[in-house]
């Protein structure tokens, strides 16, 4: 008889990933199986941010803005090569919500989480400051107010990898096709998406989180007859270069009530998102929509004094958020809260499906998983992710350039951008990735951007990359500095040699 396992995790994503670290953390025997990449579904398709949705509170979503702010500072401790503090900047004019709702707002952001290393609210002139260069000449106040950066695909593999670390099975390209209950533990069938092979898992309890797919994954796989848990929410988002000099970000106010972010991204270029609508049929198809492109120009071209054009994109992505369908009349309304529901009855194993959640919150929702895991099979090891680090992140948030200037220093034969996008990209796993180069020519092939073969082995062995699309658009995000044909040249040469 095969081994049991005690939990198999449905799902890749930042929540699946979250749980399997958290479990095996506590002593839990852990598989989970991806049916694509680590991070290819929503999780690597948000605005980038940790943060605890200042629109939110218009909503009344109390419990969800306070978890948010108070995770700020948990996650930037435990992975701040990844996470960084971000200042927002809200302009002001007459058209808007009033200035006393906004002080209100940013009142209750400041003070209902938890906030040490963060600088709380402050007015600004943008008449005489350099922030409000960019903007149109209406807008003469402003707040800003913090929040957190997120590289949102390495925060789900770094979590991949501490569950691997600490015992979890990590299975990627590898989809679940068939799940029934037999007796006291659950027989589970995946497949190798690249071969087709199969194989049989036993697990005394599934954990369903299969973000845009959980309801598919109920249908098909544990035949639940048309389940509809979920609302699918679409949000774009576009690239342009670079719209100001500074390193704040704007969060702009628009006549239909929604905001959109305008983000510095990767040094060079400007993020602008989201949208909000509702979405019908595979996640994976996703797309921008020219409505949304046009959408989303205007809105910025409110603001900025420079109009935002079409023509000025480089670079957009869609993805599809599973937003828990709680009867919301808009897209934009529903909950960013999530749900957690167990499916069994009596004594036969359970399942326990995810709905709904943010990236922010991903923690806080595995310890909320694992408080129903204990209940359902009991209990192992106590909490322990509050005070814990991700991989490369057990360094003090205020080192970074530090580090920066430690690896120049041992390695003085690679540029100053590279040294400081290794430690924003792996910290001190950087000196893994580094480990016996002594010259350029030890990076071996460069395939462009600053991507050599040194990092792409390291990707391969470690982070279970596979081709082209999971180094440059999710461990990287070096995608938009490369062409298309350097990109066809990095998936040829990885054909050749894995």
């Amino acid at each position: 008889m095969s081994e049991i396992d005690d939990i198999f995790v449905i799902g890749g994503g930042i929540n699946g990933c979250g749980i399997a670290r958290d479990a095996v953390g506590r002593g839990y025997s852990v598989r989970l199986a991806e049916m694509n990449d680590l991070a290819s579904g929503t999780s690597s398709w948000s605005s980038k941010l940790i943060h605890g949705g200042l629109r939110y509170l218009e909503y009344y979503e109390f419990r969800l803005v306070r978890e948010s702010l108070g995770e700020r500072e948990v996650l930037l401790k435990m992975a701040p090569h990844i996470i960084w503090p971000m200042r927002f900047v809200l302009p002001h004019h007459s058209d808007m919500r009033p200035a006393w709702l906004l002080r209100l707002g940013l009142f209750l952001y400041d003070h209902i989480g938890k906030r040490k290393l963060l600088p709380g609210t402050s007015q600004v002139n943008l008449k005489t400051s350099v922030i409000g260069k960019p903007l149109k000449k209406i807008f003469s106040k402003g707040f800003e107010y913090s929040d957190c950066w997120v590289n949102d695909a390495r925060l789900v593999v770094l979590n991949a990898k501490d569950a691997q670390d600490r015992g979890a099975k990590i299975e990627t390209r590898s989809k679940v096709v068939y799940a029934c209950r037999e007796k006291d533990y659950w027989n589970i069938t995946t497949e190798d998406v690249r071969t087709g092979d199969r194989k049989q898992h036993k697990a005394r309890l599934i954990v369903n989180a299969a973000g845009p797919w959980v309801d598919k994954v109920l249908d098909e796989t544990m035949s639940s007859n048309n389940a509809k848990n979920v609302r699918l929410v679409q949000g774009s988002h576009i690239v342009v270069p670079k719209l100001h000099d500074h390193d704040r970000a704007y969060i702009f106010q628009n006549s239909d009530n929604r905001i959109i972010f305008a983000l510095p991204y990767e040094n060079d270029y400007t993020l602008i998102g989201t949208t909000d609508h509702d979405f019908k049929g595979d996640p994976i198809n996703a797309k921008i929509t020219d409505s949304e492109v046009s959408y989303l120009c205007s809105a910025a071209s409110e603001y900025f004094e420079k109009p935002i054009k079409i023509e000025d994109i480089v670079w957009s992505y869609s993805g599809v958020r599973p937003l828990y369908d709680d009867g919301a009349t808009e897209a934009q309304e529903a909950t960013r809260d999530y749900v957690l529901r167990v499916d069994g009855k009596g004594d036969e194993p359970k399942l326990v499906n995810v709905f709904g959640g943010k990236i922010t919150t991903y923690r806080r929702l595995a310890e909320s998983m694992l408080e129903k895991i204990e209940d359902l099979i009991g209990s192992r090891k106590d909490s322990w992710t509050a005070d814990s680090s991700l991989p490369g992140g057990d360094f003090a948030v205020s080192d970074y350039d530090l580090l920066v200037s430690k690896l120049k220093a041992e390695f003085p034969f690679i540029e100053q951008s590279l040294a400081q996008r290794l430690i924003r990209s792996y910290g001190t796993k950087a000196w893994v990735l580094m480990d016996g180069a002594v010259k350029l020519e030890d990076m071996r092939h460069d395939f462009g951007g600053s991507l050599t073969e040194r990092e792409v082995m390291y990707l391969i062995k470690h982070e279970w990359a596979e081709t082209a699309e999971d180094i440059v658009w999710r461990r990287s995000k070096l995608g938009i500095r490369l062409s298309d044909q350097e990109i066809k040249e990095l998936d040829n040469w990885l054909q050749q040699n894995q």
